[in-house]
């Protein structure tokens, strides 16, 4: 089974191409801030167009869709260079250029300021409570419109196409929670590192969360390599992967990235139930659905975990901020929800193309 590789209006435009094209030949110079100490000029047309996207995508209402996905494309772009891809050392030259971090945070700063109008903001009553009563509700959800349009109407080039752009994050998958481990030994500390060894087989490659991925994309004949459809990703899918590097990056944001993989283990089962009735639907195969058979059956004991052993220890710990969990849970959950509405509509466009 061939899959086409087929754009649609998830791509750039031809101005917002040329201007990510520009992007990608600073980020392989060789010492980029030091040319750029020489040669200011040279990124005086980016920042300039630069500052016309951010304005765009985050001034008015939904903002352009355009922009938004020029904007979440470099974000990517830069962010992964925080995980190590096995590929050639040069391309890490610039990993630690202040060009970069400071474009990195003109990005992130305007772009999390127009993503906190989007939720509502809760943080009174008990605490404890409200995390109890989000994961009883997420847990086992009624179908939501888009999952019921997986589940039952996408047809098989529909089911690749939802492969080829989960395949971004699923390659690579739980790398973030890798950034959370480092520091003082605890029970928290430990619990977040056994969730991390399991998504990670145990040690064992044949076993881990990506390599059955992998095995699910070559069994329906397509790439396996990582990034390999990455011009098929809309911008909600990148916001959040993004949206996890953020917060994961930044200490300060430790609640809040704990509020999210809560959610993020407690929603799966449901969500990926949708997606493997699919496979079964259309005859994919045991191999074709493993990895979501594999996640329906680990994240239901990994969102218990999360929530006794992780979460409800650390309102112990942090009376006064641990809000920012409930925070993290419910801007994770509207994310989600959006990425997943915007990654139906891609695979409806392409359906009817």
């Amino acid at each position: 089974m061939n899959f086409n590789l087929q754009t649609d209006s998830t791509a750039l435009d031809f101005s917002y191409q040329e201007l990510e094209e520009e992007f990608v030949g600073l980020l392989h110079l060789d010492d980029l801030d030091r040319v750029i100490s020489g040669n200011p000029e040279k990124v005086e047309s980016f920042n300039s167009e630069l500052e016309v996207s951010l304005s765009d995508a985050f001034n008015d209402g939904e903002g352009c869709p355009q922009a938004h996905l020029f904007l979440q494309r470099i974000l990517y772009r830069i962010n992964r260079l925080k995980l190590f891809w096995y590929d050639e050392l040069e391309n890490y030259t610039n990993e630690d250029s202040s060009f970069l971090f400071s474009l990195r945070l003109k990005i992130e700063n305007a772009w999390q300021g127009w993503e906190e109008g989007n939720t509502s903001q809760q943080s009174s009553g008990n605490l404890s409570d409200a995390l109890r009563d989000r994961v009883e509700e997420d847990l086992q959800p009624e179908p939501s419109s888009d999952g019921l349009i997986i589940r039952n109407e996408i047809s098989k080039a529909g089911y690749l196409r939802l492969l080829a752009i989960t395949s971004l994050d699923g390659l690579v998958e739980a790398s973030q929670l890798s950034r959370m481990l480092g520091g003082v030994g605890n029970e928290v500390q430990t619990m977040l590192t056994r969730i991390l060894w399991e998504e990670y087989g145990s040690g064992k490659f044949s076993r881990k969360h990506s390599t059955h991925f992998a095995t699910m994309l070559e069994e329906c004949g397509m790439d396996s390599r990582p990034e390999a459809y990455f011009d098929l990703v809309p911008w909600e899918v990148l916001v959040n992967i993004n949206h996890s590097f953020f917060l994961s990056e930044r200490k300060k944001n430790f609640l809040r990235y704990v509020g999210g993989l809560l959610y993020t283990e407690v929603s799966v089962p449901a969500a990926f139930q949708n997606i493997k009735m699919a496979g079964e639907r259309l005859g994919m195969g045991e191999k074709g659905i493993s990895y979501w058979d594999l996640h329906i059956r680990e994240d239901i004991r990994h969102g218990q975990w999360m929530l006794d052993d992780v979460a409800l220890p650390l309102i112990e710990k942090y009376p006064e901020q641990a809000w920012d969990m409930v925070k993290g849970y419910d801007q994770q959950k509207f994310i989600s929800a959006r990425s997943a509405s915007a990654m139906v509509e891609s695979i409806r466009r392409f359906e009817f193309s």
